[in-house]
């Protein structure tokens, strides 16, 4: 996996601090994990985005002052209305030391099931896994090819060497269906429009007798 090296610089835990940095360009962040004690610390937002709009799980060498800390982008919060980053927590890498973490699901190759005029859905983009630091990948790699009308690939069908997946075997992960096509039936209706109603006719007749027998009673 990659390495990012992050410059950053310890900061004054609190809201009011927090907020300061946010307007000054920076985003308050912490990190923490292996028994040690947390602390806090702010990077340049362009940094953290680096880090965060990306398809890959990156390992980060994180650099607060004088102080190196090896770690990985654990959980950020976002703004609701900007969707950017406000916070971020990092943890701590400790070599021989399992770690939980979320990394991406890349799906490859063409399923059986889109040549015969399927469709694919794609329900999971990333897995929790529990494996080594030494073991972390830059994502997960699921292989479609054989994946036929009807099939569904699920957690339990994965294996990868080094890696335990945490995330539920029973999850499905891609599935492929066929698009049905539901035709619109539009009913025709008798008769064409501005012809006159069935009995209709028959009420004005009968009205013309009545009005014939009434002039010659005149």
């Amino acid at each position: 996996m990659n390495t990012f090296k992050v410059e950053a610089q310890p900061r004054e835990p609190g809201k009011k601090s927090a907020r300061a940095l946010r307007r000054s360009g920076f985003v308050p962040c912490v990190v923490y994990g292996m028994g040690e004690t947390t602390v806090p610390f702010h990077v340049v937002a362009a940094d953290l985005h680096r880090l965060v709009f990306t398809d890959e799980r990156n390992r980060v060498e994180l650099r607060i002052g004088k102080d190196s800390y090896d770690c990985i982008l654990k959980e950020v919060d976002f703004n609701p209305t900007t969707d950017m980053p406000i916070h971020a927590d990092f943890q701590m890498l400790r070599e021989g030391v399992a770690i939980e973490l979320s990394v991406p699901v890349q799906y490859v190759g063409k399923a059986k099931g889109q040549l015969e005029g399927g469709d694919l859905d794609f329900l999971v983009h990333e897995l929790e896994i529990e494996t080594l630091p030494k073991n972390i990948p830059d994502h997960l790699t699921v292989d479609i090819s054989d994946l036929d009308i009807g099939d569904t690939i699920h957690v339990s069908d994965l294996s990868f060497e080094g890696i335990t997946v945490v995330t539920s075997p029973s999850q499905s992960l891609v599935t492929c269906f066929v698009r049905r096509v539901v035709e619109e039936v539009v009913e025709e209706v008798e008769g064409v429009e501005g012809e006159p109603v069935e009995g209709e006719e028959g009420v004005e007749g009968e009205e013309g007798v009545e009005a014939e027998k009434s002039e010659k009673s005149e």
